[in-house]
């Protein structure tokens, strides 16, 4: 189960003073899905892994919210200007917030991996809330983020990119992408630095490629 605990944050773009929600602990069950989305027993943690000010939008994980944020007059004007107006008193979903928290990080000049994992746990949220529309949209945007960081010399770390590679092609099969999705996965093999341990990488690619299956063990 998961167990959540009431906490209060400062927002560094308009001072506002507001109560959000902190994962305590969770358990997961059933092994991840094959995009490596992890679920857990009763209610699902990552809606509350992000935080959202319900004065200007301004959102991101509990460090963010602390002295140490990086806080540039650029950032505090987009802010207000994009994310403030879309502002509701209902309640914020989570794959809103993620949204939120990956404009906020390319405001930021983050890194691109940064920002895809962002979008990425946008999607899965969006799994959680039915919306297949939005979690198909999330899944473009995460895709090309992540390709956007395979694509830097070190954008990812070299023992990562097979696993990131795979990812991106398994983001692909699920917007209905065959033909990009096995593009990416027929690349995984030359990014593969240690066999002992990224076996199960080449065979998740096989497997998507040729004969789609939803559960990793």
């Amino acid at each position: 189960m998961t167990t959540l605990q009431q906490i209060e944050l400062r927002c560094p773009i308009c001072d506002t003073r507001f109560k959000s929600q902190q994962v305590i602990s969770t358990n997961s069950f059933g092994g991840k899905r094959t995009d490596f989305h992890e679920r857990a027993a009763g209610t699902q943690p990552l809606p509350f892994l992000i935080h959202m000010c319900n004065r200007c939008g301004y959102s991101g994980a509990e460090r963010d919210f602390t002295e140490e944020a990086d806080v540039s007059a650029g950032l505090r004007e987009h802010v207000w200007n994009e994310l403030a107006p879309q502002i509701s008193t209902g309640t914020v979903l989570g794959s809103e917030k993620y949204e939120a928290a990956a404009k906020v990080a390319e405001w930021q000049a983050l890194d691109a991996r940064h920002v895809a994992d962002l979008l990425l746990r946008a999607a899965w949220c969006c799994v959680d809330e039915s919306d297949s529309e939005a979690e198909r949209y999330f899944r473009r945007k995460a895709a090309w983020k992540f390709e956007e960081a395979l694509s830097s010399f070190d954008g990812v770390a070299r023992e990562e990119r097979a696993v990131l590679t795979y990812l991106v092609g398994e983001l692909w099969r699920r917007v209905g992408d065959t033909k990009q999705a096995s593009a990416w996965f027929n690349r995984v093999p030359a990014e593969v630095t240690d066999l002992s341990t990224q076996q199960w990488v080449l065979d998740a690619a096989r497997q998507q490629r040729d004969c789609p299956r939803e559960w990793f063990g």
